[in-house]
This record gives structure tokens, C-alpha cells and sequence, in this order.
């Protein structure tokens, strides 16, 4: 499907796109004025990710526009490269673009991201990746680097933007309470490279050790598993029924049938119990740091 800015009502929505390209526009001029200080340093892009704890690609994107400087970054960045206050002084200037420009979803997640923003409750099994509420942003953007076919670079832009800005609801108060299952193949598999797999363990172990998170592991040398039928939500909104939702390849469907829910209901319960305990699944990802 392709982003229409259709609401469910059948309205359009209309799209900020002034506010959009303005915080682009910020961001190029920032990113011109971090590279003129970079190269006046004679630092290479990998020198100055370095000193400042950034990959080359990050400095690159940075510089070119397409990623939003963050607070800490302009002021490490504007004493390391001696700017006097040139890069520091944007920072309220990036920050109120960036909170104007609209995140935006693809059409078919819009209606559940806004059932998500205000749920009490979030089960998630996934079969072929880590939940999007527990994904780090280097593992998101190579995830969507690495779609077929190609993305341009200010969709991938807009699509991480949006992915972390959801995570927001992981530390809000009052937190929903968020169980999640995944499987032990996903966890192996190294998706963007091993710094960036190691720096997603990292975060299933800190987002995993939170009260109002459950995460499990669905161990390989299973003999029975509930969840062949594919991945699946179910998400209870504030004052509304539980609903499931669907995903796969771009196709979302949102289940609100009572006995639909009911049995997905009864499919993550099973799931659950075939799966490793919260603390038995912390420990294997512990032991998966260390394993390469």
C-alpha cells in the first residue's frame, strides 16, 4: 500500500509537508556547517565519529542533512571543533523543528500506532525480528537500508524517526504493560553487523529488566510451538477491547472479532508457556554477548 494521508474516516489528512521540509532544510545547514569545522580540523569523518563516540555513516548522514543532530551532539561537537558557540546555540532551533514536523507512518500502521500510543497493555510474538518498541536505531535503519527495493534515503530517514519516536511509550507514566516472545533464531542473527547486534543484546537487557516489561525467549530445540501461524499483537487500548493486528509484507489487518481476539488471546498464552521464563531468557542473552 502506499501512503495516501486517507484517515479511516475517509478524510484526507493534510500533510505538514512545510514543516517537514524546513526541519530538513535545518538539518542540511547544520550539517554544512559541522563539516566546514570537521574538515578546518583536518579530521576525517571516522576521526570525528570517533572522538565523539559516533560510526563514520552516522557523521556522514549528519552532515548530509539526513540525520537530526542531537543536543549532546552540538555541544561535544561545538567545544571539540572550537566553534564558540556556532553549533550550540542551534540546538532549540533543531528541536522545535523537528517536534513540528509530523512523524508519520506508513497508511497501513497508522491505525494501529495510534491504538499503541495509548495502550494499557501490549503482548507482542515475533517470528522474524526483534518488536519495533525494543530496536535500537542503528538496527532500525539498517533494517530499512537493507529493504528491497530500495529506499530513498529521507524515507528511511522519516520511517527510523517515526520507529524510535514510538518507544517513547516504553518510559512514559503510567507505563503499559508490554510482554513480548521471540524467537532464539532471531536472536542469532546479526542484522546490520555484529557491533550493531551486540548494542541491540545490549538493549533486550535493559528494556527486558524494566517492571513493566516481560520478555521471553522461544528456544530452538522446541519439539511443539504454538506460533507457526505467523507474528502477532495483541494490544489492549485504554477504555476498548483487546484487538489483534497482522503484518506481512506492508499488509496490515487490525481483529477486532471478539472470538478472532479470543483465540489469539489462547494461541500467546501457549506460546508463553512454551517459551523460556522472563530470567531464563535474560540469562541466554547474556551468554549470546559472549558466543562470538
Amino acid at each position: 500500500m502506499t501512503d495516501t494521508g486517507i484517515g479511516p474516516d475517509g478524510e484526507r489528512r493534510p500533510e505538514p509537508q512545510e514543516d517537514v521540509e524546513s526541519a530538513a532544510d535545518l538539518n542540511r545547514a547544520v550539517g554544512k556547517q559541522v563539516k566546514l569545522l570537521r574538515e578546518r580540523s583536518g579530521w576525517t569523518q571516522r576521526e570525528l565519529g570517533n572522538r565523539l563516540g559516533y560510526s563514520e555513516d552516522q557523521i556522514a548522514s549528519l552532515e548530509r542533512g539526513r540525520r537530526t543532530p542531537q543536543p549532546e551532539f552540538l555541544d561535544a561537537a561545538d567545544d571539540l571543533l572550537g566553534a564558540d558557540g556556532l553549533l550550540s546555540v542551534t540546538k532549540d532551533d533543531v528541536a522545535q523543528a523537528k517536534a513540528k514536523a509530523r512523524v508519520r507512518h506508513p497508511a497501513w500502521f497508522q491505525d494501529y500506532a495510534r491504538l499503541e500510543a495509548k495502550a494499557l497493555e501490549i503482548n507482542d510474538y515475533s517470528s522474524h525480528d526483534i518488536p519495533g518498541l525494543f530496536q535500537t536505531e542503528r538496527r532500525v535503519r539498517a533494517l530499512y537500508e537493507m529493504r528491497k527495493p530500495l529506499l530513498d534515503e529521507e524515507t528511511i530517514e522519516q520511517r527510523v524517526a517515526s520507529r524510535i519516536d514510538r518507544q517513547k511509550i516504553l518510559t512514559r507514566w503510567p507505563s503499559p504493560m508490554v510482554t513480548a516472545v521471540v524467537e532464539e533464531a532471531v536472536l542469532r542473527r546479526p542484522l546490520g553487523g555484529w557491533e550493531v547486534h551486540k548494542e541491540q543484546l545490549d538493549q533486550l537487557l535493559r528494556l527486558g529488566r524494566l517492571r513493566s516489561v516481560e520478555l521471553q525467549v522461544m528456544p530452538l530445540e522446541r519439539t511443539e510451538h504454538a506460533g507457526m501461524g505467523g507474528p502477532f499483537i495483541l494490544l489492549t487500548p485504554k477504555g476498548k477491547p483487546q484487538v489483534g493486528y497482522m503484518e506481512a509484507q506492508n499488509h496490515a489487518r487490525l481483529a477486532t472479532d471478539a472470538e478472532e481476539v479470543r483465540i489469539l488471546a489462547a494461541r500467546y498464552g501457549t506460546i508463553r508457556a512454551q517459551a523460556l521464563t522472563p530470567g531464563e531468557s535474560l540469562e541466554l542473552i547474556e551468554r549470546m554477548q559472549t558466543q562470538r
